[in-house]
């Protein structure tokens, strides 16, 4: 489990194409130290698994369903990363509980800056838009945030000085994918209306 809260602004130096998956290299100080073989790294918000781990750096591999349901198929050597370890039991919940399974991508849409906080707009794909909701959270590439205004097919985030310096939504550009991943207990609450409403019939 994540929280949301970016530990470090990762590169990625090297895309290996498996045919049915992509292996990535990725640089991050911060979040290498202690790594092993197996522990779990979310990039852009994706959990992924570490294979390899020398120095600075990590290797994972993503299967095809990943590159399809993410934006991390549009990762290229030199792209810039949102990275985050898992929290560790007992530590503070910062952000929200982020699972780091995709939901779908959106696009950034626009950036209305502002002299201390910039908004930026992204499109939120159909089947996801009942599960976001003003003042409620959602993930946009690992990065915890809390929705401003929540449209039919977009949402808004306000994005203070930090988040524009040290994540990779200080970059994006107009057109650009993200990573989505709306918040799990909405999800869960629908299902147990669902079967609640079923078993009343």
């Amino acid at each position: 489990m994540f929280t949301g809260i970016v530990e470090e602004l990762g590169e990625v130096t090297a895309v290996e194409n498996l045919g049915d998956a992509s292996r990535f290299r990725l640089r991050g100080p911060v979040v290498t130290e202690g790594a092993q073989h197996g522990d779990s790294i979310a990039v852009n918000g994706v959990c992924l698994t570490v294979v390899e781990h020398e120095g600075h750096e990590f290797t994972a591999d993503v299967m095809a369903e990943t590159l399809k349901r993410s934006s991390l198929g549009a990762l290229d050597v030199g792209s810039r990363v949102n990275l985050e370890r898992p929290t560790a039991v007992g530590s503070r919940l910062g952000g929200h509980i982020v699972q780091g399974h995709v939901d779908g991508t959106g696009q950034v849409l626009a950036r209305t800056p502002s002299e201390n906080w910039e908004i930026v707009r992204v499109s939120l794909p159909a089947d996801l838009a009942r599960y976001v909701v003003e003042k409620g959270s959602i993930t946009v590439d690992g990065i915890s945030l809390t929705v401003v205004e929540a449209g039919p097919d977009y949402f808004t985030v306000s994005l203070i000085p930090t988040t524009l310096g040290l994540t990779t939504l200080g970059h994006k550009q107009p057109g650009d994918p993200v990573n989505l991943e709306v918040d799990v207990v909405a999800k869960y609450v629908e299902r147990l209306l669902a079967n609640t409403q079923g078993a009343n019939r």
